[in-house]
């Protein structure tokens, strides 16, 4: 039994680039410090926030080589593996494993819509090829197409290593049948939207993968830890003074 639990601030990092179109590595390890610094309770380098769509394999493979040996065991580090493909996703998930990531988020298919059959198949596939690997879902509606019913979320919750889902919906009727509906289960729900961190808290989820963090970590920070600490009105100023960005 694949025992993990996805909490707290978890940056969806930004991927520097240079003119050339060449990771920047030293923007890259400042930006690893500067999120770490700021209180965040993991990181999660190439999802969508890191252009995962644009970066090759060799950058992907790069940027979590750089982001594990910074992070230097001080916090765990999710990878987006997501891919058009099941192939493709169990190889970017292999590659991330071998990096050291402590889990991978995994989206949806996308461009290629897969009914709900095929998508469970997917999902299968890939925690069967990692079994010791905590897997997230990942439910992007708005940008694969791909929904993400209860129905299919209750039976991929079953499966071994998958231990969650980002949910970048932002619909907390959803949010919140998948908190109520996995309760018992080791399953644990995220927020995937900056403006839903404290929502998603009320309703019993774990943390949030945020990328306004990369701005300053310690606005959300701060919705997670008063939220933890009992002091409802403080997360939900803290909530309240994020919402510009």
């Amino acid at each position: 039994m694949v025992k993990f639990v996805p909490r707290g601030i978890i940056p969806a990092m930004v991927t520097p680039i240079d003119e050339a179109g060449r990771i920047n590595e030293g923007a890259l390890r400042k930006l690893v410090n500067h999120l770490i610094d700021g209180g965040s309770h993991g990181l999660f380098p190439v999802g969508s926030q890191g252009e995962f769509f644009a970066l090759t394999f060799a950058q992907k493979k790069e940027v979590i080589r750089i982001v594990v040996d910074e992070t230097r065991g001080r916090v765990p580090v999710y990878a987006g593996t997501g891919a058009v493909t099941t192939r493709e996703a169990i190889e970017t998930t292999l590659m991330a494993q071998e990096m050291g990531v402590s889990a991978v988020s995994v989206l949806t298919p996308y461009f290629a819509t897969p009914n709900q059959k095929e998508l469970i198949e997917h999902y299968i596939a890939i925690a069967k090829a990692v079994p010791g690997l905590p897997i997230l879902l990942y439910s992007n509606p708005d940008r694969t197409q791909v929904p993400f019913p209860t129905s299919t979320v209750l039976e991929l919750a079953a499966v071994d290593n998958i231990i969650g889902i980002k949910d970048s919906s932002g619909d907390m009727s959803m949010t919140g049948e998948y908190i109520r509906l996995t309760r018992g289960m080791d399953f644990h729900v995220l927020a995937g939207r900056d403006t839903l961190i404290y929502a998603t808290l009320c309703y019993g989820g774990t943390g949030s993968i945020c990328a306004t963090a990369n701005v300053d970590p310690r606005v959300p920070v701060e919705i997670y830890e008063a939220f933890i600490a009992g002091d409802h009105k403080r997360a939900l100023d803290a909530q309240f003074r994020l919402a510009p960005l």
